[in-house]
């Protein structure tokens, strides 16, 4: 796991270390820099695989090629000896980066179809005069450009570029005016004008000043209605538990993630078959007497007796979060308003480990959220509805309403007709028209002609399966698992220098969940229901029953009183007036409502708060 940097042109040494100065966070272990003339490529590393002699950048048998890369191939073992038995010489002992050089001297730009791993890759091919940027399938490793004066400007965070003194920083208003809707910036728009994210699965490459783009993964969903259910609890299965197998190959110390949910827990039981000795297992836990995150603790403790794991507990308060949200915000280098925990839970995970495997990803493959469960309930709701509001329908036809609340989906289908983009819509935080009030007028000015909605609609078009579930899924997957999920993982976890590992984000399992019917994945109101039904028999009792407790942190409960006043100061007239991006009015009255029992408004406060934390940051003063 490291953080990669560089951009074409001149060399600038100078330059280039104030760039990996910045994400020195991602590699406190080593620092690597190469420059020939028209490209500069820097690296920190964390050293996890051939600490010895694995340094980078990395090169070909001639230093024709050159690389830098974020991440890990867990397959390096098998393609580098079958790229020895073709005559390549590798002058590293066993890296996983430099099968990478010789992957592209043997197959080109499809190279990249044989790797399996999560993975930001910087490729110079010195006598084609082209850089290749290349992003994995999934999006586990980020990677943003800037291409300025037709020279590229790369890095793993924003901060490497923003340390470019060729970039002057500058706010990107349709960016951000997204960003008040889904929590996050929607790639490939950044929170900084001319910044762009690369997006999963996509290669661009940058020769004479020119840049050309395309995708070569991207997820398809191809529904197998005959799918026996025995078959597939055997395959899924199989894929996960290879997949634990390949994210235990480490040269360091590793551990897990244990929330004692079903995602984490099936990881720590498979964990153990591999290990010679105890697994380390970390759980966060709260000072305040919270039932729903005191039962985390009790069911991962659960898990840690059953499995004989080394069990750490990481107990915050309220007062942290404070404490540390600037920093957070600064790992993101972007107003984000998702999930955090992993900054505090990773706070621990260092002290002992420098790599954790997780859970993540089993949500978006097998339908766990809201919207996921709000998909095939709407389907029906849509097609009963005449006979819904005349109270003629069977109790095995208000059997598939199930797990929705009918009062809530009936709501829900009144604002959108049933309409699949509409509903998804309503979910989201601040629509298009609550923002014509929330904006001032010199922002909507900036950000003109620009609507989320249209953006989720261009989302939902690209969709490939016809199943209810599955559109969902498939929506969420190119857009909210990459742009938050994965993001807060990712970013937040590296900001102590910790590598999150994902078993549920192997493509191998992923294309598979991509053929399941959305009824094998939300069964009877069950979400999981056939990943539960495959991981049951290796998890204690009662773990696969438990309801659904998000990995977040409890915010909205402190919001209410302890961190009322930082919420008052925070999004108060004087702070708001020295940007002047959002009606004061709007802000002051959303505020009041919430304090006076609108709780409903608590994702919205959040979301203004870490916008202006975001803003102060980077903008405050200049």
């Amino acid at each position: 796991m490291c953080g990669i940097c560089g951009f074409t042109g001149k060399p600038n040494k100078v330059v280039l270390k104030k760039m990996t100065d910045s994400i020195s966070h991602r590699g406190p272990d080593e620092e690597g820099l190469y420059s020939d003339g028209k490209i500069n490529l820097g690296i920190r590393r964390l050293s996890i695989i051939d600490l010895e002699t694995g340094h980078q950048p990395v090169h070909n048998e001639d230093k024709s090629i050159w690389t830098v890369f974020n991440g890990e191939i867990y397959n390096f073992q098998k393609l580098r000896k079958e790229l020895k038995e073709r005559g390549h010489k590798f002058y590293t002992d066993h890296s996983d980066t430099e099968v990478i050089v010789h992957l592209y001297e043997e197959y080109g730009n499809d190279f990249v179809h044989r790797l399996n791993g999560m993975f930001a890759i910087a490729l110079w091919d010195k006598e084609k005069g082209r850089l290749l940027l290349i992003r994995d399938r999934i999006g586990v490793k980020p990677l943003f450009y800037t291409n300025i004066s037709n020279n590229l400007i790369f890095g793993s965070e924003i901060k490497a570029i923003l340390a470019h003194p060729a970039y002057i920083r500058d706010m990107d208003y349709e960016g951000i005016y997204h960003y008040f809707t889904f929590k996050n910036i929607p790639a490939p728009f950044t929170a900084f004008n001319g910044i762009c994210s690369l997006l999963p699965g996509e290669m661009l490459t940058f020769s004479n000043g020119e840049i050309t783009k395309h995708r070569w993964w991207k997820i398809r969903f191809d529904e197998k209605e005959s799918y026996d259910e025995f078959y597939l609890k055997d395959r899924i299965l199989f894929f996960l538990e290879d997949a634990v197998r390949l994210r235990m190959i480490s040269d360091v110390p590793f551990g897990a993630y244990l929330s004692g949910g079903v995602d984490s827990s099936s990881v720590v039981a498979l964990m153990t078959r591999f290990a010679n000795k105890p697994v380390k297992t970390f759980s966060l836990g709260y000072e305040d007497e919270l039932k729903n995150k005191e039962a985390d603790l009790y069911y991962a403790r659960k898990v840690s007796e059953a499995y004989k794991t080394e069990h750490y507990e990481y107990i915050m308060s309220y007062r942290e979060l404070v404490d540390d949200v600037d920093n957070v915000i600064g790992a993101f280098d972007q107003p984000f308003a998702g999930t955090i925990s992993t900054y505090f839970l990773s706070k621990l995970i260092k002290k002992h480990v420098k790599v954790a495997l997780s859970g993540d990803g089993a949500d978006e493959l097998f339908g766990s959220y809201l919207s996921h469960r709000v998909a095939q309930p709407m389907y029906h709701f849509k097609k009963l509805n005449e006979r819904f509001k005349n109270s003629s329908l069977t109790e095995d036809e208000m059997g598939l309403f199930k797990p929705c609340d009918i009062n809530f989906l009936s709501n829900l289908y009144n604002k959108s007709g049933g309409d699949e983009i509409r509903w998804r819509y309503n979910l989201y935080h601040f629509k298009d028209d609550e923002k014509e009030d929330l904006l001032s007028k010199d922002f909507k000015n900036r950000a003109s002609r620009t609507s989320s909605l249209s953006l989720i609609r261009e989302s939902f078009e690209s969709v490939t399966s016809k199943d209810p579930l599955n559109r969902i899924l498939e929506m969420e997957w190119n857009t909210q698992l990459p742009d938050q999920v994965l993001a807060f993982v990712d970013l937040l976890s590296m900001a102590h220098s910790v590598e999150i590992r994902s078993p549920f984000l192997d493509y191998r399992l992923v294309e598979l969940a991509a053929t399941i019917p959305g009824n094998m994945k939300i069964r009877d109101g069950n979400v999981k229901d056939i990943l539960k039904k495959t991981v049951e028999p290796i998890l204690p009792e009662g773990i696969t029953k438990r309801p659904k407790e998000g990995f977040v942190l409890p915010v909205f409960d402190w919001m209410l009183e302890k961190l009322r006043d930082y919420c008052m100061d925070m999004l108060s007239e004087e702070r708001l007036q020295r940007h002047g991006l959002l009606n004061v009015e709007y802000v002051k009255n959303l505020l009041n409502e919430y304090h006076n029992g609108n709780r409903s408004y608590a994702g919205k406060v959040w979301n203004l708060m870490m916008f202006q934390v975001w803003w102060e940051r980077y903008f405050c003063e200049r």
